[in-house]
């Protein structure tokens, strides 16, 4: 006996639409069946977790800058998957983007210019794009796997960051803890509505991403080529497409916004560099990305939806005495969820008895 995986020939539109939303809810069922095998009350629990954190003001500017690296990796992640480019480092590019971002602040800290932010953020996503080009020329001329190299290089960019903090960057006044300086007032990104909360330019600049890749896929024909060379490279070729070209276009745009989003984290949020500046976004934006169906509209709202487990697991810990290993659990559980939806709407599965249909065989001869 074996089990084998039937592609369908025809996915239904309603089914593969509400996927998301029953991964969504079989998360939320099992996190119950998890909160009350801990010896917590699942309704007082997942209200703690998604309820809760939506009631203050201030809880919603802190949900808009969770969303907001979130948004802007995984819209660049969907443009590697969909054109059959699987980043899986787009933490490191996070990273790095991070550390190219801050070396004005940081190195040049005497330099004060309304010039010094928008060098910043530029820098920052050219550092992702270097970044992600490493392992798209592995994949382009040297036909290495993506995956093992992108995701090694996240410890490579972890570990750089933490030499620099502990060594040459560190903060000469900072009483011998890992941090760099705190960025001048010209570098940090400025907040949206300071009187309310501390939300800042980030979550704009991860709607306006959003929105622009949209139509880039809907409308232009370097969408069109995304899409086909994803479905069939072969196709492509003969449209006259080159799947080299496409690895870099794809891994240099997913680092670029990568980049972006890790420069504005530090410089929105935290304001200077340390040896952790990342709850794991980059690994978490792989399941905004899948949630949101690869689409950059469908990325926003999954965006807030997963920037919600991570606000969540912080009230939870407050509230109800959980680990916060909660959050990565719920996240886990979610990814695997739509995975599940998404392999039973496209693929069918059959059971293979090889023994009765060997039988069958050698009775017919």
């Amino acid at each position: 006996m074996r089990i084998e995986l039937e592609r369908r020939p025809q996915v239904s539109r309603l089914f593969a639409f509400v996927s998301p939303l029953l991964a969504l809810v079989l998360t939320l069922v099992l996190g119950g069946v998890m909160f009350t095998l801990l010896g917590k009350d699942p309704s007082s629990a997942l209200y703690s977790f998604f309820i809760e954190p939506l009631l203050e003001v201030w809880s919603l500017h802190e949900l808009a800058i969770k969303a907001a690296p979130l948004i802007l990796i995984a819209v660049g992640l969907s443009v590697c998957y969909r054109s059959n480019n699987w980043n899986i480092g787009a933490e490191g590019q996070f990273t790095m983007g991070a550390i190219a971002g801050s070396i004005l602040p940081v190195v040049f800290y005497e330099w004060h210019s309304p010039l010094v932010l928008p060098l910043m953020l530029i820098m920052g996503a050219i550092g992702g794009a270097l970044f992600a080009a490493i392992p798209a020329l592995l994949k382009a001329h040297f036909n290495t796997n993506e995956i093992l190299t992108s995701l090694m290089l996240v410890y490579i960019a972890q570990l750089f960051l933490d030499w620099l903090v502990r060594g040459s960057w560190r903060n000469p006044e900072g009483f011998n803890f890992p941090e760099t300086r705190s960025f001048a007032p010209e570098a940090v990104l400025p907040a949206i509505a300071e009187a309310s909360g501390r939300a800042h330019w980030a979550i704009i600049f991860a709607i306006v991403a959003a929105v622009l890749v949209w139509f880039m896929m809907r409308y232009t024909l370097r969408g069109f080529e995304i899409v086909v060379l994803g479905q069939s490279e072969r196709a492509g070729r003969f449209g006259g497409f080159s799947s080299r070209k496409m690895v870099w276009f794809a891994f240099l745009f997913s680092g670029a916004l990568a980049g972006l989003a890790g420069i504005s984290e530090v410089s929105g949020s935290i304001g200077h560099l340390q040896p952790a500046i990342s709850p794991g976004y980059g690994f978490t934006a792989i399941i905004v990305a899948f949630l949101g169906r690869l689409n950059p509209l469908g990325i926003i709202a999954s965006g807030f939806v997963l920037a919600l487990t991570y606000l969540g697991g912080e009230a939870a810990q407050l509230s109800i005495g959980v680990s916060d290993k909660v959050t990565r659990v719920f996240q886990g559980l979610l990814l695997f969820f739509v995975l599940s939806c998404d392999t039973l709407i496209y693929y069918r599965i059959r059971v293979v008895w090889t023994r009765a249909k060997h039988l069958v065989e050698r009775a017919a001869q």
